[in-house]
């Protein structure tokens, strides 16, 4: 008989649960069904932003978008100066903060394929791009407000108490799978994570792969951006900031290998709720802010290194 294992997806997933069980303990009141529905909302934005990372980081070649966090942020601004509190103007928005996302993410893949600037590099440096490109835009002070539909259909619960952006969540990860597992795109991606050379040699477009890869990530981190001002009803300089190292973080602790090949965008979204149960928990506990960062890091170390054993998860 074979040995059964646990997929890294399933590992990530028992860790979440095991995590709102001890919340129940700590504090009673953790693990109720409206606490349960907000921690869903939370870890909805950094799932949604890390689903471009996964892509990027199943491509391989050491591939991280290091601006997904100031793509959220310009995203955001762009939604809210153009919708100016008017329902009416939500998609023409969305789909300009799209466009620009889409533009921003191709750069970076031209830049790493075809100018063969490191995937760190490259995206590093974007991020100043689109930064000074923020400032450009808003001159320092952020001008318009979040049309009232947005909040309706992201924030406030639509289905059994579930809020739409959740709801939007699961979608999403119903299309990133079939992507992955039923389309020539994913098929190729996990190709090209594997071995480039060969890949190439078999038959695969890799600098298209990649380039769409990119511009797939960026128009992501533009989602993620749009249901986080749906949630915050207003924008701030630095909005998206926060989400750039935990986009990495819950990639690889839902078992995707950083070497790239192998991994689902399941395990990213239990990777996803396991950071934000893991934040939650601090908070409830009611400890110093600089003992909740010291306790947060010290986890997060200890999971990467569990999840990032790249040699073992590949046997």
């Amino acid at each position: 008989m074979k040995r059964f294992k646990l997929s890294p997806a399933l590992i990530a997933l028992l860790l979440a649960i095991a995590l709102f069980i001890l919340g129940g303990i700590i504090r009673p009141g953790f693990a109720s069904y409206g606490l349960a529905m907000n921690i869903l909302r939370l870890a909805s934005f950094l799932g949604i932003v890390a689903a471009g990372q996964t892509l990027v980081i199943m491509g391989g070649g050491e591939g991280i978008d290091l601006s997904v966090g100031a793509n959220i942020t310009l995203g955001a601004i762009l939604v809210y100066n153009i919708t100016d509190g008017q329902d009416a103007r939500v998609l023409p928005a969305l789909l300009v903060a799209l466009v620009v996302g889409a533009i921003i993410g191709m750069i970076n893949g031209l830049g790493i394929t075809f100018l063969r600037v490191p995937a760190l590099v490259m995206t590093l440096g974007m991020t100043g791009v689109v930064q000074g490109l923020i400032l450009v835009v808003t001159q320092g002070k952020v001008s318009g407000a979040s049309a009232p539909i947005m909040s309706r259909l992201m924030s406030e619960p639509l289905l059994f108490g579930i809020p739409g952006v959740v709801l939007v969540w699961v979608i999403l990860g119903l299309i990133v799978w079939f992507v992955l597992e039923r389309t020539r795109y994913g098929k190729h991606l996990f190709a090209i994570g594997v071995n480039r050379t060969t890949a190439k040699l078999s038959g695969v477009r890799v600098s298209a792969t990649l380039v769409l890869t990119y511009t797939l990530s960026g128009m992501l981190a533009v989602i993620g951006g749009f249901v986080l001002l749906s949630y915050t009803q207003n924008v701030f300089l630095n909005l998206g900031a926060s989400y750039t190292l935990p986009s990495v973080a819950a990639v690889v602790v839902g078992g995707t290998l950083l070497a790239g090949g192998q991994g689902s965008y399941q395990g990213t979204m239990a990777g996803a709720l396991v950071l934000t149960l893991l934040t939650s928990l601090l908070t409830t506990m009611q400890l110093p802010d600089s003992a909740r960062q010291i306790i947060y890091g010290v986890v997060l170390l200890l999971l990467l290194s569990v999840y990032g054993r790249q040699r073992r998860l590949r046997s």
